[in-house]
């Protein structure tokens, strides 16, 4: 393994910062992995023999520069020791097999954040990734970020949503696969040789969600003429209080994945599945934040009652006119909200304004849990096939689905003959429409969604000044 020498500061010297991106020698290695990422193939390995590529000794330069500035940075974080010689180790090795598809195993396992939920700690993080919604290619990225775990939050999970391997994170800087809409550092974008038996941490950038959620949100009430209650309006223009209500609603959020009555793998990895029914198990999982929450409020605690804001208004407002039609899941869990809370009277859309009964949004909204709990439960008992057919019908009562889908006309129209995963391949690419409503909206938020790219705690603040 490589040994990473700690530096000692000498008499007369500059202290070295306390802040990694405020040491000279970040610089330093963000250059280095921004030289090797365009060299890279899309599995992380560097053809030589391509057009554009570097000189062998070009490429193992740019690692040993890599290597040399985690050196440097590493006597700042001492938690991080055992990660960052395995790091340097694993670069080494990279470099030594002539630069052929990464593996990272090593350092993976050396790293474990989940053991250090430390409220401020500071971590430097560099592997071979994609990074999901962002880039989807294993390129070299690096980046700094710092732990969110306030003693409040510590707390709730202590004592009724454990929680051990999740990680609130927030960034510090990062290189261009972060200059991206990816909001998780996830161990299984990671590439490595095997997967570990099972992982041990996943984190989520509660500074970009809260950023994002503002810039859209603000943008969407002013398009609507929505007009918020004072203590909504100012959530909206708190970064930190938006910051503590997504990682609130992402700890239970994610925790839910593997809690409750779930007829088939929670996660659905490792199955091949209608899209509607992704959306249906995201939308469980934020809803059972959602309800979460309202308990919460009950208990006095602050952050409970913006964690209900956030849920409703990003999914309502952002995910159904973010990303392309295709198998949009999260969109189409977000239609599925805002058309539920329509046809019960919560929200009204008359004279081209937009209102929330307050009062009646959290009981309608626990309501449309319930429906998407009593499936799962009413699954356990379902063959598979039937269960999505459950799924579709719950949808569909709520969203027209698409004039031309085969789905919609019932099990005569499929070839029942065929195994369940071949049916998938009769769903359309966009099963459910967007409604004319969302139409209209997308054509006025596209642009500032797109705005929101790469976007942090800072910028958010810079647009709201």
């Amino acid at each position: 393994m490589t040994e990473i020498l700690v530096q000692v500061g000498v008499e007369g010297q500059v202290p070295s910062p306390t802040r990694v991106v405020e040491h000279p020698a970040w610089p330093v290695l963000k250059d280095a992995v921004e030289r090797i990422r365009p060299w890279q193939s899309k599995d992380g390995s560097i053809d030589f023999d391509a057009e554009g590529a570097p000189s062998r000794d070009e490429a193992d330069g740019a690692v040993r520069a890599v290597i040399g500035a985690v050196g440097e940075l590493a006597p700042l974080l001492p938690h991080d020791r055992a990660y960052h010689e395995a790091l340097a180790g694993d670069l080494r090795r990279w470099a030594d097999g002539d630069f052929e598809v990464p593996d990272f195993l090593d350092s993976l396992l050396a790293f474990q954040p989940a053991a250090h939920r430390e409220d401020g700690l500071q971590h430097l993080v560099v592997f071979p990734m994609y990074t999901q919604n962002g880039n989807p290619d294993r390129n070299l990225e690096a980046v700094v970020l710092r732990m969110v775990w306030p003693d409040w939050l510590a707390e709730l999970e202590r004592t009724r949503y454990d929680n051990p391997l999740f990680c609130g994170i927030t960034f510090e800087d990062f290189t261009a696969g972060y200059d991206t809409n990816s909001a998780v550092l996830f161990p299984e974008t990671i590439a490595v040789r095997e997967a570990p038996e099972r992982f041990t941490w996943g984190g989520i950038f509660c500074d970009r969600e809260a950023a994002r959620f503002r810039r859209v949100t603000e943008a969407a009430v002013n398009i609507l003429g929505l007009e918020l209650p004072e203590d909504v309006a100012a959530l909206v223009h708190d970064q930190k209080r938006c910051e503590e209500a997504f990682v609130l609603w992402d700890m239970v959020h994610d925790r839910t994945h593997s809690h409750g009555d779930l007829p088939f793998d929670p996660f659905m990895i490792k199955q091949r599945q209608p899209f509607w029914m992704y959306g249906l198990e995201e939308l469980r999982c934020d809803l059972t934040a959602f309800k979460e929450a309202v308990k919460l409020a009950g208990d006095g605690v602050p952050q409970a009652r913006d964690v209900q804001v956030a849920v409703l208004f990003d999914r309502m407002f952002r995910f159904p006119v973010t990303g392309a039609r295709v198998r949009n899941y999260d969109g189409l869990g977000g239609q599925l909200l805002f058309a539920y809370l329509h046809k019960h009277d919560v929200v009204r859309w008359t004279d081209n304004r937009l209102s929330i009964d307050w009062e009646r949004a959290p009981q309608v909204t626990n309501q449309l849990c319930a429906e998407i709990e009593t499936l799962y439960r009413d699954g356990i008992d379902r063959p598979k096939l039937v269960h999505w057919f459950a799924g579709y019908e719950l949808v569909s009562t709520y969203l027209s689905p698409h004039p031309g889908s085969r789905w919609a006309k019932g099990p005569d129209a499929l070839d029942l003959t065929q195994p369940p995963r071949k049916l998938v391949d009769d769903v359309l690419p966009d099963e459910f429409p967007l409604s004319m409503f969302y139409e209209a909206l997308s054509k006025k938020l596209k642009n500032v969604i797109a705005e929101t790219k790469g976007i942090t705690a800072d910028g958010a603040e810079r647009v709201a000044a």
